[in-house]
């Protein structure tokens, strides 16, 4: 099977699923229950470090240490969660950032990830004594991403979510109707970051070398207009806004265009993006699955035809 795909198609494929889950993480915390995160890829480099340490420097099982990595995350998400209760909007933004900027100077600079040198020689794991390479390791991270959809829906489907959601629309109402919002924002970040970590523990193994500038505040805001363009609270807006963000340089790679220097393209990806998160911005705040999405308008559209109808034949 290996021999049949190309590597370089079946990789670009493994890491469109790992942004998949980093995306379905950050808009856990930010579509669903509204709190604002610009260093997600603090904890995605969390956990790709705690998985290659654990592999790498005390020799654990590659499969032993990734799950260990997502539960180091989670945790230490809960921790830094705590301090960030205490502000709201703009300022709980400036605060991720800040969480964001000092996870990476801490990759860069500690002895124990390898400093500026970063970690190689990562293990990828075996099963039944194959080592997964290639379409193996597809197989893997497609299996946790369709796990990672299957929680994400029944959370937020459950009391758990509608708890979210009521957050995200007004935390004093909330508040009045007995919901703990500390202890559900807490798990929120737990939560969505711990998505992150597996997406940082997959990425260590594929990969098989890391550095503190694969997890910069680049990633954060790459991540998050994938989230925004495809649809806050919306899983399908964001497998569709991570997909054709994602996609895109690889197609301008493809087709080799010839008014572009490829050696530019990081250049011409930002553009795009940028340009992409005005225009949605401006016609569809919410994304393009978000709340105000295209049934819905659809409907309300509907709605009004038939009221104005209504008026007119009342006349």
């Amino acid at each position: 099977m290996d021999d049949m795909l190309n590597p370089y198609y079946v990789d670009i494929v493994v890491f469109l699923i790992i942004y998949l889950l980093l995306g379905l993480g950050l808009n856990l915390i930010t579509g669903y229950a509204g709190q604002v995160s610009l260093g997600h890829a603090a904890f995605y480099g969390i956990g790709a470090y705690s998985s290659a340490i654990l592999s790498v420097t005390y020799g654990m099982n590659p499969w032993a240490s990734m799950g260990s990595a997502v539960v180091i995350t989670f945790v230490i998400s809960a921790i830094l969660g705590l301090p960030s209760l205490r502000v709201r909007e703009d300022f709980l933004a400036i605060t991720t950032l800040g969480l964001g900027l000092i996870a990476q100077s801490v990759f860069k600079n500690a002895e124990i990830t390898g400093g500026a040198y970063g970690i190689d020689s990562i293990p990828v794991p075996s099963l039944l004594g194959v080592e997964l390479k290639n379409v193996g390791y597809l197989l893997l991270v497609v299996v946790v991403l369709l796990a990672g959809i299957f929680v994400m829906q029944k959370m937020t489907k459950s009391r758990i979510g509608r708890a979210w959601m009521t957050i995200r629309e007004d935390e004093m109402v909330a508040q009045a109707m007995g919901i703990n919002t500390t202890y559900y924002k807490v798990l929120v970040f737990a939560i969505g970051r711990a998505y992150a970590g597996a997406a940082g523990a997959l990425f260590a193994h594929k990969a098989s070398y890391i550095s503190a500038e694969s997890f910069g505040f680049t990633i954060s805001v790459t991540v998050l207009s994938m989230v925004v363009l495809g649809g806050l609270g919306s899983i399908r807006g964001t497998l569709f806004g991570v997909s054709v963000l994602y996609l895109l340089p690889e197609l301008f790679r493809l087709f080799k265009l010839d008014f572009m220097e490829m050696q530019n393209l990081d250049v011409y990806k930002m553009m795009v993006y940028g340009l992409l998160m005005v225009i949605v911005m401006r016609y569809r705040p919410k994304g393009l699955f978000g709340k105000t999405g295209f049934k819905k308008k659809k409907r309300y559209s509907a709605g009004k035809e038939a009221a104005i109808k209504g008026g007119d034949q009342v006349a």
